[in-house]
């Protein structure tokens, strides 16, 4: 049995474009981030059941468990059993992990900042095309080194979708962060993000100038501007020479 896709005229959807028709789960979800980012649904508070949205959106009740289930998931929503489903209460991690330009941090402790440019041309990597939701090739892939007084203290090896920056691939990023050059254009609406420690491969601890068996802190980030993932980013960070640090 299929479910058929909304066709009732919600308020809060009927300025979206209609090009390019997003699967039903991903309007729920869509729609349950909007209200959440909007400030109509608070931290804590308890949003509508299944029913009410299942009855809302006209869709099948699994379509509308999938979206809160994947939103619980990625500890957007709690849910418990018996209570019904909440919006997860605000995390202090998210205060740490500030999206910053790393020339500005360093600049901030009165260093200077310099980049080494391995890598700046197209890739038909596939799990980046899925990473930024791209149906075809290419994606473009940039690898930079970035140092503080010459020491060199994250590599970065970072996807952008094109559709969002077609002139990417023509920038100078030694005077210029790629972080910096993407935010001036087109301001960041939405980022996701993941902490590892990993002891990282030859080539990248090559280019880090670590020792054999170091440990790497490395963030994995992806970001959105309006519907579209802009870019996909591993940055890794010698662990004897990065910390994490913020305050609320």
């Amino acid at each position: 049995m299929t479910s058929a896709a909304p066709t009732a005229s919600h308020p809060d959807r009927q300025h979206e474009t209609p090009a390019r028709a997003l699967p039903a789960y991903e309007q729920i979800k869509r729609y349950v981030l909007k209200r959440i980012g909007e400030g109509a649904w608070k931290p804590g508070g308890l949003i509508p059941s299944e029913m009410e949205l299942v009855k809302e959106f006209g869709v099948a009740r699994m379509t509308v468990s999938r979206a809160l289930r994947e939103l619980t998931a990625e500890r957007v929503l709690t849910r418990v059993q018996g209570s019904g489903t909440f919006v997860a209460p605000q995390r202090y991690e998210s205060t740490v992990l500030e999206i910053r330009n790393i020339a500005d941090e360093i600049a901030d402790r009165g260093h200077r900042h310099s980049a080494h440019v391995l890598m700046l041309e197209p890739s038909d990597d596939p799990h980046a095309l899925d990473a930024l939701g791209l149906a075809s090739a290419p994606a473009f892939h940039s690898c930079i080194v970035h140092s503080e007084e010459g020491e060199p203290i994250q590599y970065e090896d970072r996807y952008v979708n094109p559709k969002v920056f077609p002139e990417y691939l023509q920038q100078d990023f030694t005077i210029e962060t790629p972080n910096h050059y993407m935010v001036r254009l087109a301001p960041i609406q939405r980022a996701e993000f993941r902490i590892y420690a990993q002891k990282p491969d030859a080539h990248v601890r090559r280019h880090l100038a670590m020792d054999i068996g170091e440990p790497c802190l490395q963030l994995w980030r992806r970001t959105w501007v309006g519907d579209d993932v802009a870019t996909s980013v591993r940055l890794w960070h010698p662990a004897s020479r990065f910390h994490l640090a913020g305050s609320v």
